[in-house]
């Protein structure tokens, strides 16, 4: 390790000083202006990080959802999963220290984890749209090259691909070629052969109209459309040619507004979906006979594609551990539909990709969405093997049931969530089923809900334990919102704080919107009087 070198680069992407920031499930993301040196430093740390694993590490330049003039950093570990909490540790420090300390923090490090510094590393790097993004990639390489790892920068990529490329050249190429032709080949091929078993295939092309959040999944939707145009048409919109990223479209603006992106008409009996801006959310969308709007989230897109994969494994004739995780965010009735209609157990962690994703990694299968549409489903080794087996051997009902299943398996992004690949298993499931989308959307009416923010001196001071649905600190508020449910049919109601700024988020469901704004509101004033609420007491109306 070269330290004086560092010390002279480092210099170049200096840190302003007495900044603090803090590394989390979205990795770093702010204000671009203030990020250079973090880009830099995330650059040594991938560097370190590929020593100790001997693997490919990748590094994401993108802020997802922000606004454009934001920016962001995340790495990405050997399989293609988030970065492992310790190394998170590591970020945070690194990223903190002062120029003066640098090299202490870098040995530091080294030595806790017991890094080979001779180790040979190998760093991946991929970035969105924003204007910032280019100037920042470069950045991480000069991390990357100062400590001497090697650094493959594939540009223009949606996160999902990223995290696609460092599994794929993990794998030795098992899991698919490390290219973007590789990615939309893998993808398209099994989404053609979905297709093909289709009854309706040969009745009607089917045609999806996508908000792209004008962000990076425009581009790559563009590039990849004529390798599955035979299965489906799709209609782009907001796809960066004007208009901002994330700004009044996307799939977090749509979810959190309740109506169509700007610049997208919608007539009846069009399929809608929007992306967000790395393309690694999704959500559907559509407008009634009577022209309203209905919203099919992240929820709804989890019992479609669990209660299809249990539907194949009946086919099949396999009993395999089938588990759907969800968060307590997820509205109560599709967690009733899951378990009393589809037989399907379905289990709660705390919010965040990180906890659904280790938590489905538990079962043969496990689907897990948050209902902002961000997912996927994971597939065990000995199910992939047995499934491909089975395709094989089988000519039959249960080995037709067997490939579909084993197509499906390939559609989907195992390393992590991605909206092109959720939107070809979504349009491959609708179409296998002969659904149209209201009928999907009929499988269940979700409850009313509300949610709320509420300001406090401290966020720390509500501590909460099973999967966050239950306030254990301040004394006394989980009791009063127990009292304040029990007023109200189908009701339930969680608070817990923000991750990121000192506001605690009230959730509140219930037998009517009414009900539902009701009981969010008695809520939000039982947290500011007990919870140290600051500023203007809640008001009721929404």
């Amino acid at each position: 390790m070269d330290l004086s070198a560092i010390t002279k680069h480092s210099a170049l992407h200096a840190k302003p000083r007495g900044l603090l920031l803090q590394y989390g499930t979205a990795g770093f993301r702010m204000k671009a202006e203030h990020l250079d040196h973090i880009m830099f430093r995330m650059g040594l740390l991938a560097v370190l990080r590929s020593k100790q694993t001997k693997s490919t590490i990748g590094v994401m330049v993108t802020a997802s959802h922000n606004p454009e003039e934001d920016n962001g950093v995340k790495l990405v570990d050997p399989l293609g999963e988030m970065l492992a909490p310790s190394w998170e540790e590591h970020a945070t420090y690194l990223a903190n220290a002062e120029e003066e300390d640098m090299q202490r923090v870098l040995i530091d490090i080294s030595e806790k984890e017991a890094v080979d510094l001779q180790q040979d590393a190998f760093v991946v790097i991929g970035r969105d749209t924003r204007p910032s993004s280019e100037k920042f990639s470069q950045s991480v390489i000069d991390g990357v090259t100062v400590l001497g790892g090697q650094v493959h920068d594939y540009g223009l990529l949606t996160t999902p691909q990223l995290h696609y490329m460092v599994c794929c050249r993990n794998t030795s190429g098992q899991y698919g070629m490390a290219t973007i032709e590789g990615y939309y080949q893998k993808l398209s091929r099994a989404f053609v052969e979905l297709t093909k078993q289709a009854s309706c295939s040969g009745d009607e092309y089917r045609s999806l109209k996508v908000d792209c959040a004008n962000g990076i999944g425009a581009l790559k939707l563009k590039e990849m459309e004529h390798y599955f145009s035979q299965g489906l048409s799709v209609q782009l919109f907001n796809d960066g040619t004007k208009g901002k990223l994330n700004h009044l479209c996307g799939a977090d603006f749509v979810k959190s507004h309740q109506k169509p992106p700007q610049g997208m008409e919608i007539k009846f009996n069009e399929r809608c979906c929007s992306f967000d801006g790395d393309a690694d959310r999704i959500v559907y969308y559509y407008c009634d006979a009577d022209g309203h709007f209905h919203l099919i989230d992240g929820d709804k897109i989890a019992t479609l594609i669990s209660s299809f994969l249990k539907e194949l494994l009946l086919e099949i004739g396999e009993n395999l551990n089938v588990g759907v995780v969800q968060t307590a965010y997820a509205n109560g009735s599709s967690t009733r539909y899951l378990e009393e209609v589809m037989k399907v157990p379905v289990y709660c962690t705390k919010t965040g990709v990180k906890h659904l994703h280790h938590k489905a990694q538990e079962f043969d299968i496990g689907v897990y969405f948050e209902a902002n549409g961000h997912g996927t489903a994971l597939f065990s080794k000995a199910v992939e093997d047995k499934i491909n087996q089975l395709a094989r051997e089988l000519e039959d009902k249960k080995g037709k049931a067997a490939k579909i299943l084993r197509n499906i398996i390939d559609l989907f992004n195992q390393a992590a969530g991605d909206a092109i690949a959720d939107m070809l298993v979504i349009e491959a499931i609708l179409a296998l089923k002969n659904l149209t989308i209201e009928q999907w959307d009929a499988l269940y009416a979700d409850l009313p809900n509300r949610q709320l923010k509420v300001k406090v001196a401290d966020r720390k001071v509500i501590s909460a334990t099973d999967a966050e649905r239950q306030a254990v600190t301040p004394p006394g508020l989980q009791e009063a919102i127990n009292d304040l449910v029990k007023k109200y049919r189908l009701s339930r109601a969680f608070v817990r704080p923000s991750g990121t700024e000192d506001v605690i988020r009230v959730y509140a469901e219930a037998d009517s919107q009414e009900n539902a704004d009701s009981l969010a509101h008695e809520v939000s004033l039982a947290v500011f009087d007990l919870a140290g609420g600051i500023g203007e007491r809640p008001q009721p109306g929404f």
